[in-house]
C-alpha cells in the first residue's frame, strides 16, 4: 500500500507526458551541472527530485533542462515554500505557480514540509517548527485541503528536523501527523535523516519514533547527510545540512524501516557541496541495494506461501 497510496489520484487523469514507475527505485536531487553526466550515463536511473521553487518561471534553461530528464525519468515536485504551518492564508499566487508546475510536468510524487517560513512579508530561508496544538493542527490541515484541491492530487507532508520544542504542544510529533494524514487524507513522506537528527538533538529514541510512526501512509522517504555542531552548552547539534554523505546510523534505520514497510521510493538529498555524478549516483546505488533485497525477499515470501 506504501508506495501506491498517494499515487492512486494522479493516474486518474490522461497523461500527456511519459508515465514513469517509481515504486522500489532510489532517485536523487537533480542538480543541473549533472544533466550533461546523467544523459550520457546509459545505465538504468531511477528517479529525480527538483525544488518547486526553483521553477517558477515561464521558461529558460532550468526549465530546458527539467523537461529532458521528464521525458526519461520519473520526477518528484518538493515544495519548501509553502509554508503550511503559518498562521497566515496561504499565498494564493504561490500556489497558483505549484499548481502549474504539477499540471505542466504531471510529476510522480508532490510534497511539502510540515513547518512555516513566512511572517506578514517577511520569508524566511528556513524551515521552521510547529507547536503541536489542536489550534495548529486545524490550521495545517486546512491548508493541506487547499493545496490538494488545487492541485487534484494527495500531497506527502514530510516530518521536520528540528532544534528547539514548544511546552505547549499537546500531541507528540508522530500523534500529530498521524492526526493531519487522518483527517485530510494526505500522504506522507518520511526524512529518516531527519527523525535522527531531531532524536539526537532532543534526547529521544529514534526507533520509538519511527514505530509510532504512520508507514502506511507514507509514499517516499529522505535520505541526506548532516552536520555535527555543538550548542552553546558544549552539547552535541546535529544540522539538516544536506552537504554530505548519509550517515551509517541513518543507513541502519534506513534499513529497518524497508524491512518493516517494503520498497519505498527513496530519495538522495544533497543540495551543497555537490559532488560530481558518480558519487550521488553512488548513494542513490546503495539505497537502491536496499530496495532491491526487500522487493527479493517479499517476491520469496509471496511464492513460498503460495
Amino acid at each position: 500500500m506504501n508506495a501506491d497510496f498517494p499515487l492512486i489520484a494522479a493516474s486518474k487523469a490522461v497523461s500527456r507526458l511519459p508515465v514513469h514507475a517509481v515504486h522500489g527505485l532510489a532517485g536523487t536531487s537533480f542538480k543541473h551541472e549533472h544533466l550533461a553526466a546523467i544523459l550520457d550515463d546509459r545505465a538504468p536511473q531511477g528517479f529525480f527530485e527538483v525544488h518547486a521553487e526553483n521553477y517558477m518561471g515561464a521558461g529558460g534553461p532550468p526549465h530546458r533542462a527539467l523537461e529532458t530528464i521528464r521525458l526519461e525519468h520519473a520526477v518528484s515536485l518538493h515544495g519548501v515554500c509553502m509554508s503550511i504551518g503559518s498562521p497566515q492564508p496561504l499565498d494564493r499566487t504561490h500556489l497558483a505557480r505549484f499548481k502549474a508546475l504539477v499540471d505542466r510536468y504531471e510529476p510522480a510524487l508532490v510534497s511539502e514540509h510540515l513547518a512555516w517560513s513566512t511572517h506578514d512579508t517577511t520569508f524566511f530561508n528556513d524551515l521552521l517548527p510547529l507547536p503541536y496544538t489542536e489550534a495548529t493542527l486545524a490550521r495545517v490541515c486546512d491548508h493541506i485541503d487547499q493545496v490538494q484541491d488545487a492541485i487534484a492530487r494527495p500531497v506527502l507532508l514530510e516530518n521536520p528536523s528540528t532544534y528547539v520544542l514548544f511546552s505547549c504542544s499537546t500531541y507528540s510529533e508522530t500523534d500529530f501527523i498521524s492526526a493531519v494524514a487522518q483527517r485530510t487524507g494526505c500522504g506522507l513522506l518520511l526524512d529518516i535523516n531527519n527523525v535522527f537528527v531531531s532524536a539526537t538533538n532532543h534526547g529521544f529514541s529514534a526507533l520509538d519514533y519511527l514505530a509510532n510512526f504512520p508507514i502506511a501512509r507514507v509514499g517516499e522517504i529522505h535520505l541526506a547527510g548532516h552536520a555535527e555542531q555543538a550548542d552553546d552548552e558544549g552539547e552535541q547539534l546535529l544540522i539538516d545540512s544536506h552537504d554530505g554523505p548519509v550517515a551509517d546510523a541513518v543507513w541502519r534505520l534506513y534499513e529497518i524501516v524497508i524491512g518493516r514497510a517494503g520498497p519505498i521510493p527513496t530519495l538522495i538529498e544533497w543540495d551543497s557541496n555537490i559532488p560530481g555524478w558518480p558519487i550521488l549516483k553512488a548513494e542513490a546505488a546503495a539505497a537502491q541495494a536496499i530496495l532491491n533485497r526487500r522487493d527479493g525477499q517479499q517476491t520469496w515470501d509471496k511464492s513460498r506461501a503460495a
